[in-house]
């Protein structure tokens, strides 16, 4: 079968039960190769439990989920999908390069040479060159956020999950990750999901998902979103199709 023709994620009836309580809603979604899709939401929508149920660790899980041709969380993907959570997993008694290091030997990325350029190239992407030697527990929040995606960008994965990732950072850095996930999608055919609770950033996304309550209540480009609603701005879309639906903005996490 030609995985390749696939897309990078397809989920039918994706439900997640957690402590008895349903947090997802049997969600059906497609998420083409090589482009950014953006699931957008506020707190509490679930998006971080979907991007668990699609990298894999999240438990509850039931219904349909392929990521990359395979059954979500396969042994296989763990080179091939990289994930960002909201908690930097990184380890502070380390350096920023003892980290990667670290991590891009769990990965297996052999051999040593070219694991240093991995390293070396991943430091390089997200701006921590200067600080390779600086100790994780020194950093601050958003510079260990770039250590987290700089761990989930080792190896060039094919699929980059990223749960708000921009949180905490600067403008300045925001936009040049932004300009660095777009030059990733089009120069080496990476695919993004990158969740936001930030509005204004969905015009940077060629797709969007909007969350509300466990559910899916979009999903379109940000054009034809704004088209469709007759509205300005994604956030006035957004609380359109929420009024339209007249419930609460959110109950799952």
């Amino acid at each position: 079968m030609d995985h390749s023709a696939k897309p990078a994620v397809e989920a039918h009836g994706l439900r997640v039960v957690r402590a008895g309580r349903t947090v997802l809603h049997g969600l059906d979604l497609r998420v083409e190769r090589g482009m950014i899709t953006g699931v957008l939401g506020p707190s509490g929508c679930g998006k971080t439990t979907l991007m668990r149920a699609i990298v894999g660790t999240q438990s509850g899980v039931h219904g349909e989920t392929e990521v990359l041709g395979l059954p979500a969380g396969h042994p296989s993907l763990r080179s091939r999908v990289g994930y960002a959570s909201q908690t930097p997993a990184v380890y502070h008694d380390l350096t920023v390069r003892q980290n990667l290091d670290y991590f891009a030997t769990v990965l297996g990325h052999r051999p040593r040479r070219n694991q240093r350029e991995r390293v070396d190239r991943a430091i390089d992407d997200v701006g921590l060159t200067g600080c390779a030697a600086t100790l994780a527990g020194h950093l601050s929040g958003g510079q260990l956020a770039r250590v987290s995606l700089a761990v989930a960008m080792l190896g060039e994965p094919e699929l980059l999950v990223l749960d708000e990732p921009t949180v905490g950072l600067d403008p300045v850095l925001r936009r040049e990750l932004w300009s660095m996930f777009h030059s990733l999608a089009a120069d080496r055919g990476t695919t993004f999901l990158v969740s936001s609770h930030v509005m204004d950033e969905a015009a940077r996304c060629g797709r969007l998902l909007l969350m509300r309550a466990g559910q899916i209540i979009a999903d379109d480009t940000p054009r034809a979103l704004l088209d469709n609603t007759r509205t300005q701005s994604v956030e006035d879309a957004f609380l359109h199709l929420v009024g339209a639906a007249n419930t609460p903005l959110a109950t799952a996490r």
